[in-house]
């Protein structure tokens, strides 16, 4: 049984219950992320055929880098999403926008709906709690992110949320250790930390 980790950061809400931000243990966790990615619903996370021990490979490898990170998401100890924030800069997406001073990239892979999974609003207050984590708890200014154009459950729902639309653009194909990346035609939206928190 491993050590309870500490949460990057920890967030009660009303109505909703405390979510938590763990850095995401590529063993001990692979079981709950394989299983989520392993889904139809997810292949535009594209590990869709992966095994359990190729995907801990490849969030092991994501560990040892500076620019990109991996957690899991919990609410009241159970785990609800999968989330990545990495540096534009150093990431594919740098080459169709123009990275400014404080933005920070984010993937989010939500877990399957559970019983509460349709209720009105969750969505949206766990997104407001990651939102919270990645802009305040990091000190970032802008939130971008690049879902699959044909993602349109996932680009709907971040409009929803209060980003605003960006450019289509088209990811360049890339290799990293472990792991090809195909093109990717996404769509860019951006989320500014004084629209999701004024004052």
């Amino acid at each position: 049984m491993s050590e309870p980790r500490e949460p990057e950061y920890e967030q009660p809400v009303d109505g909703f219950g405390t979510v938590r931000v763990l850095r995401l243990d590529p063993q001990a966790d692979a079981d709950v992320v394989h299983a989520w990615v392993s889904e139809e619903r997810a292949s535009f996370w594209g590990m869709n055929g992966l095994t359990r021990d190729q995907v801990a490979e490849i969030y092991a490898h994501l560990d040892t880098l500076d620019t990109h990170h991996a957690y899991l998401v919990q609410r009241d100890g159970v785990p609800v999403a999968l989330l990545q924030t990495y540096e534009p800069e150093a990431d594919r997406v740098s080459e169709c926008y123009e990275v400014e001073p404080g933005d920070i990239g984010v993937h989010l892979l939500l877990a399957p709906a559970g019983p509460e999974g349709g209720h009105p609003g969750w969505t949206s207050a766990l997104l407001t709690a990651i939102a919270s984590y990645v802009l305040v708890g990091l000190d970032r200014q802008r939130v971008v992110v690049d879902p699959d154009v044909a993602n349109e459950k996932a680009v709907a729902r971040f409009l929803r949320q209060g980003f605003e639309e960006g450019p289509l653009v088209t990811l360049p194909e890339i290799d990293i250790p472990d792991v090809h990346l195909p093109e990717k035609k996404a769509q860019l939206a951006f989320l500014r930390r004084e629209v999701a928190f004024p004052g």
